[in-house]
């Protein structure tokens, strides 16, 4: 008896094992409602620049890395300890396939825009038939209406891969957040009036930013900030083209510029008509962190360039 108790006591254990190592697959619902499940929490992942950023300052880091531009330029990727990190593509849209699969990856994790209806590089790379997705499952965050909510969808992200979030790095940046963002407010809350306008220069025009489908800048109008919405937005859904000719169709009192790229403003004063806008004209222009913000760090840094910019802007100067 005592026999079959002790067979009965270890067959009962070892289901038990079986079901709890079961139960320690993993799983994740992306913003479109897609379910990824796998056997193991994924260790061996492949990161968009902008899901990088949004990982790596919690405490997972990506295998391989796959970016818009050359890293260098990539501003989301800027700080970042890239050591050990295969870069599998630096330009939208292009990777090294053979890199890719060469990392062995569980997981993909990409960002969908749902303004464009597309996975970050387009959906021809990271699309449910791209080449990525013959790799692994791809999954990610959803870009949405504010940054703070983006950086919270990766905070769940990467506790389910394993982070541990009351990491003392992790608290710090969010407060050194915290205090540029209620500063932030503060010289907003001075200028009473004081309106802005979000843009893109090009060499065959000026590109308006619609706060729609820009988290950053949809957070910056919930904390008070007056942003020109333009009124015929394209059909990609996030800017409103203006020939040069007609550059002063609108009159913030503050410009702030796509960031991205750092020729910006090179680009803008070589047009004669810049200088139509009367921001332009008194160098009222600053910086404008376009896209790319998916962590505490880095937003506390642009709010820091903005709230300077903005306690040194005239906000009659439309008038």
């Amino acid at each position: 008896m005592i026999r079959v108790s002790l067979r009965l006591v270890l067959l009962a254990l070892f289901l038990t094992l079986s079901a709890t190592a079961f139960a320690a697959g993993w799983s994740y619902t992306d913003g479109t409602g897609k379910t990824v499940t796998l056997d193991a929490v994924p260790a061996r992942i492949i990161a968009s620049q902008d899901a990088a950023a949004g990982l790596i300052p919690l405490g997972i880091r990506p295998v391989g890395i796959y970016a818009d531009s050359p890293v260098a330029d990539a501003k989301a990727l800027q700080g970042l300890d890239l050591t050990g990190i295969e870069i599998i593509g630096q330009s939208w849209g292009e990777i090294d396939i053979e890199k890719a699969a060469a990392l062995q990856p569980d997981l993909i994790v990409a960002e969908y825009w749902p303004v464009s209806g597309e996975w970050s590089g387009g959906n021809k790379l990271a699309g449910p038939d791209s080449p990525l997705s013959a790799l692994a499952p791809i999954t990610g965050v959803t870009v949405g209406e504010s940054v703070i909510a983006i950086i919270e969808d990766y905070e769940t992200l990467a506790q389910s891969l394993g982070a541990d979030l009351t990491n003392s790095d992790i608290a710090a940046e969010r407060a050194r957040f915290e205090t540029a963002r209620d500063s932030f407010k503060a010289a907003i809350s001075a200028k009473p009036g004081l309106t802005a306008m979000a843009a893109f220069a090009g060499n065959d025009a000026l590109y308006i930013a619609t706060p729609h489908g820009s988290s950053e800048l949809t957070d910056f109008q919930t904390w008070g900030l007056d942003i020109i919405v333009p009124d015929a937005i394209d059909q990609h859904g996030y800017f409103e083209n203006i020939s040069w000719e007609n550059a002063d169709k609108y009159q913030p009192d503050l410009i702030m510029l796509d960031n991205r790229t750092s020729t910006q403003l090179q680009i803008a004063q070589a047009q004669p008509t810049w200088t139509s806008i009367k921001a332009a004209a008194a160098g009222a222009v600053t910086e404008w962190p376009a896209y790319w913000l998916r962590n505490y760090g880095a937003y506390a840094g642009a709010l820091d360039k903005l709230t300077s910019a903005i306690n040194a802007a005239d906000a009659n100067l439309s008038e």
